[in-house]
């Protein structure tokens, strides 16, 4: 019985440690799940914890990062505007001087776009005026005539030589074979003259001008040639070196135009070998220009030799007239020698005739107001004589200048 209830004890206090053992351990797997959620509830606010002050720490060096960025490339572009600071000085005057270049450009092109309308308006002028003087040319050779006459007067006036005064138009000459009646004369130094003919037909040239076909081009330019050298046959034989005095050999054939006379030559080559031949100088406006040069040129050289043979004749004239005047003022020298002379005579006959008689007065006390005899002085200084001008003939051309003599005090 007691074995039973011991036994029957010892399993109740075996259940009953089994169940204290599993209450434990049910407490103690409780108790570890609470540490476990509590462990995971602690890991998750630490990792969210240590994610807020992970973003925070991120987002504070991010910032001081983005910070020290922006004051390095404040930095940066401060030291980089410093040095580009001169660059950017140099564009600016580049700049200002690309606009004044730019405003000089437009100026300019305003200026030459002015110019070129201009010189537009001038073509057009020009060639309204050729083709006036063009048609006027073709009237007849009275025309052609007047106006190479006024072509050559206008270049004879253009040279320096004056009308009626260096040159004479329409000089009226009688010879054996009739009147002639040479459109210019121009006058030489040294009373020469030569004759200028402005008489040229330019009806060829002119249809050749106007020709549509080489053909008729051509045949225009023979008839101009020839014409030309018909008149340099006519001219010869006029002779007009033989009707003025002092002329020389040969008469100008004036043609108011280079390229008339070109026209001519290139069809006859021989033309001005041929003219010369036969005493006649062919001339253009440029030729004749340099040709009256030469004559005014020659005129200016004569007019010096006569001025300065004028001046030496007044130069001779007027050292014979200080000759004149020397002579004179040699014999008011030689007058004043002799009144001084005259003066001290008397001076010395008043002293020894006269004062010696009138101080006796004094010696006898006699009544005289005080006054006393001057003495009177003598002149020992004569006058200067004129040695500087003597009445000789210069030498020719010779202009001497007299110098007054300086004046002397005694004098």
């Amino acid at each position: 019985m007691n074995a039973l209830m011991l036994a029957t004890l010892l399993s109740c206090l075996a259940a009953a440690a089994a169940v204290a053992w599993a209450i434990l351990e049910r407490g103690r797997a409780a108790r570890s799940e609470m540490r476990a959620r509590l462990l995971e509830a602690n890991a998750e606010t630490l990792a969210a914890q240590a994610a807020q002050s992970a973003q925070a720490v991120a987002e504070a060096l991010v910032q001081r990062a983005t910070e020290s960025f922006q004051a390095q490339e404040r930095v940066a572009q401060a030291r980089m505007e410093e040095k580009l600071k001169p660059v950017a000085e140099s564009l600016a005057k580049f700049q200002a001087c690309v606009t004044e270049a730019e405003k000089a450009r437009a100026a300019e092109t305003g200026g030459l776009k002015q110019q070129l309308e201009a010189l537009l308006t001038a073509t057009a002028a020009t060639q309204a005026e050729a083709r006036k003087l063009s048609t006027a040319l073709r009237r007849g050779a009275g025309v052609q005539g007047r106006w190479g006459e006024q072509m050559l007067r206008n270049v004879l006036e253009l040279a320096g030589l004056k009308a009626r005064i260096d040159f004479e138009e329409q000089v009226h000459a009688e010879t054996d074979g009739g009147a002639r009646r040479p459109d210019v004369v121009v006058r030489l130094p040294g009373g020469g003259a030569f004759v200028i003919d402005a008489k040229c037909s330019l009806n060829g040239f002119l249809e050749a001008q106007d020709a549509a076909e080489e053909g008729a081009r051509e045949a225009g330019y023979q008839r101009h040639a020839q014409s030309v050298k018909t008149h340099v046959q006519s001219l010869a034989a006029k002779a007009y070196w033989d009707q003025f005095e002092a002329s020389p050999d040969f008469v100008a054939m004036f043609v108011p135009g280079d390229a008339f006379l070109a026209a001519a030559l290139e069809r006859l080559p021989d033309l001005m070998t041929e003219a010369m031949e036969r005493r006649v100088i062919l001339v253009t406006p440029t030729t004749l220009f340099a040709l009256c040069k030469a004559v005014a040129y020659g005129w200016r050289v004569e007019k010096q030799a006569l001025n300065a043979a004028e001046t030496a004749a007044l130069g001779r004239e007027l050292y014979k007239r200080l000759s004149v005047m020397g002579g004179h003022v040699a014999g008011v020298g030689k007058a004043l020698e002799a009144a001084v002379g005259r003066y001290n005579q008397f001076v010395a006959s008043l002293e020894t005739q006269v004062l010696t008689q009138a101080r006796r007065f004094e010696d006898l006390a006699s009544d005289h107001e005080g006054r006393r005899l001057p003495e009177p002085p003598t002149v020992d200084v004569g006058a200067r004589p004129l040695t500087k001008l003597v009445a000789e003939e210069p030498p020719r051309a010779t202009i001497l200048t007299v110098k007054a003599p300086a004046p002397t005090s005694a004098a």
